[in-house]
């Protein structure tokens, strides 16, 4: 079972984020209490008490004092017990991580952390509007191997506007040059409510470069397969199969509880998500009750599902899970983009090629079932 902690709070605003956040630190000692509080609120919700991973998300957990951290990990041990050889992961950001913090972190129990890089540039970082600076870059990943942190992965954005993949090649080698086991790498994208999406209804941007996406996620598999990464989902790459246990329970349909403002749950059967605003979040919770919406999912939306993440990932979908829903038609498009070199069969599992991973999302939504 697996346990997510959102942390709806951060220091800025990034220009391209769209996760629920406030900048309005504030409340964050309430918030904490509210969280705990919601553990205990949702204590019956997993079946096994046992947890294979806990993930501290947002917003920007590293904003956290060691003191507040502590006391949400004696609430999550107060309902569930966290096995031997967990994966307790903490999104933290440069600007955050001090060599003492490290220390302080692992003390706690945090035995992973998901780094935020995004750029080792100093103008690319100002574009996004990240709140550190390229030194802080590179100085916090080496505090992180002094402080024996052995577990860490690298966030990178690709795509970010240029007039060359210099840029991309610069920050993309100077993170294989860590010892990370791990690298996640997004394509930036603009979301509506975010600082580029209104720079783009207004045209005071362009939108992203599809040519330029399309070579810079060719350069990263070709690094990342020189350097012994394996890419286990498109985003997201390993060595020595250094696997994120967390984020693949989510690709691979394991049950997962999420607690704080905007965080989603899974059942197995059913869908639910906490209401995105941190007031009404707060005065709900202090009132015992956990504001949340629920959906059912059917047959064929848990088939779709299995389509959308599995074809993200290198294990594919295994066709006989939904073999009683296949028809005509989705043997008839399955075939033509295996044809078009979009997608193989490897016996029962159909897999993305290279090619595909570029139209993942297209080719997923026109093999639903509807």
């Amino acid at each position: 079972m697996h346990l997510y902690l959102h942390i709806p709070f951060c220091k800025q605003a990034c220009h391209y984020c769209d996760f629920h956040f406030s900048t309005n630190t504030t409340q964050k000692t309430r918030m904490v209490q509210a969280i705990t509080k919601e553990i205990l609120l949702q204590k019956e919700y997993l079946k096994n008490k046992e947890l294979s991973s806990v993930y501290f998300g947002g917003g920007t957990p590293s904003l956290l004092n060691t003191a507040e951290i502590e006391i949400l990990f004696k609430s999550i041990q107060s309902v569930f017990s966290i096995h031997k050889n967990a994966e307790i992961t903490l999104e933290a950001n440069p600007d955050d991580i001090t060599f003492q913090r490290l220390l302080d972190w692992k003390a706690a129990g945090i035995n992973r952390l998901s780094i935020g890089i995004q750029s080792f540039d100093e103008n690319q970082l100002k574009f996004l509007n990240r709140a550190h600076n390229a030194e802080e870059s590179e100085q916090c990943l080496k505090d992180a191997l002094k402080a024996g942190f052995e577990d860490f992965s690298l966030d990178l954005i690709y795509a970010i506007p240029s007039d060359s993949n210099d840029l991309w090649r610069l920050s993309l080698n100077k993170a294989l040059s860590f010892e990370t086991n791990h690298l996640s790498a997004y394509c930036l994208t603009i979301e509506d409510k975010t600082v580029f999406g209104n720079r783009l209804s207004k045209q005071q941007m362009r939108p992203i470069d599809e040519e330029l996406a399309s070579d810079q996620f060719t350069i990263l598999l070709e690094e990342t397969t020189r350097n012994g990464f394996e890419q286990y989902e498109i985003s997201n790459f390993a060595r020595k199969q250094h696997y994120a246990k967390h984020n693949s329970s989510y690709w691979q349909g394991e049950p997962y509880l999420g607690v704080g403002p905007s965080a989603h749950s899974y059942d197995g059967q059913n869908r639910q998500w906490n209401i995105s605003n941190n007031s009404l979040y707060l005065k709900s919770i202090e009132k015992e009750l956990v504001p949340f919406e629920i959906e059912t999912l059917s047959e064929k939306d848990r088939a779709n599902e299995l389509i959308m993440t599995g074809l993200r990932t290198m294990w594919g979908v295994d066709t006989q899970k939904i073999n009683h829903l296949i028809d005509q038609e989705f043997k008839a498009r399955s075939q033509q983009f295996i044809h078009d070199g979009l997608l193989l069969k490897e016996n029962t599992i159909l897999k993305l090629t290279n090619k595909g991973k570029l139209q993942a999302d297209r080719i997923a939504s026109e093999l639903f079932f509807t």
